[in-house]
């Protein structure tokens, strides 16, 4: 896995961004998150080693712009030349998450067609409004690879008017840092269920800082949170097709955050 931060600031746009990750650590470096900017490493994928090997290997599997949004509005003058390099990079495959999808129509190159076979993108949606305003578009948007983020998830979502084969993947995830809000369990389970019935591949990806479960709030460790998800194995499809953990299993999931008393 590799990281390609062309540019890095973004702006806070919906609830989801209350409390985000990049603007919690830029501030503790003195940096204005809000301040968008092309980075020192925006030639990536076509910078070449000494021994002119390529700096991303072939096969590279490329988390693309995490600490901004591919689609803000300030890098529209630099994404032609960052398409045209992951178009030169057939041989990486680049991943991006984006709240904004409804830009996404006015920032695709000429010839991106049906979409860039190598290219990946990932749509945000962390409560019921913005799936009504987002999930709409990004069906409708051509890309060859379609993800969904339920991240931070903020409350119950019912995603099935929107669920189906178009989407490659739903990943869930509650929200991390000292101010994270609750995520609860069932919500997770919930969205799991929905995507069974629709054969949607489902991923709960963290757990967040607070996880509500059984009535009980907990507090689960940064360094814990994605081993605590993974241990619920709740995964869909399961590695083991032939005999997939049931609801009996999940539901007597057991995580060893501490208990946080409100």
């Amino acid at each position: 896995m590799a990281m390609w931060n062309l540019w890095h600031g973004c702006h806070k746009i919906s609830p989801g961004c209350a409390h985000c990750y990049v603007y919690r650590r830029d501030e503790s470096i003195g940096i204005d998150s809000s301040s968008v900017h092309k980075t020192s490493a925006f030639g990536l994928p076509l910078q070449v080693r000494r021994d002119g090997r390529w700096q991303l290997p072939a096969g590279s599997f490329v988390w693309t712009c995490f600490t901004s949004d591919f689609l803000i509005e300030e890098a529209d003058p630099w994404r032609e030349e960052a398409w045209l390099m992951m178009r030169q990079r057939a041989d990486c495959r680049f991943f991006f998450i984006t709240k904004r999808i409804s830009r996404l129509a006015q920032c695709l190159p000429p010839d991106w067609g049906e979409g860039y076979p190598n290219v990946m993108i990932c749509c945000t949606v962390e409560d019921q409004q913005r799936a009504e305003e987002r999930l709409p578009v990004f069906r409708e948007v051509p890309a060859v690879w379609k993800g969904l983020a339920c991240e931070p998830l903020l409350e119950a979502l019912d995603l099935n008017a929107w669920l189906g084969p178009w989407l490659r993947q739903v990943s869930v995830g509650g929200e991390s840092g000292r101010e994270a809000r609750t995520c609860d369990y069932e919500w997770v389970l919930s969205l799991r269920r929905q995507c069974v019935a629709a054969g949607v591949p489902f991923s709960y990806h963290q757990t967040g800082a607070r996880l509500r479960k059984d009535g009980r709030t907990y507090f689960v460790p940064r360094r814990r949170q994605h081993a605590q998800a993974a241990k619920a194995g709740i995964d869909w499809p399961t590695a083991d097709l032939a005999a997939p953990k049931g609801e009996a299993f999940i539901q007597q999931t057991l995580f060893e955050g501490e208990e946080e008393h409100e």
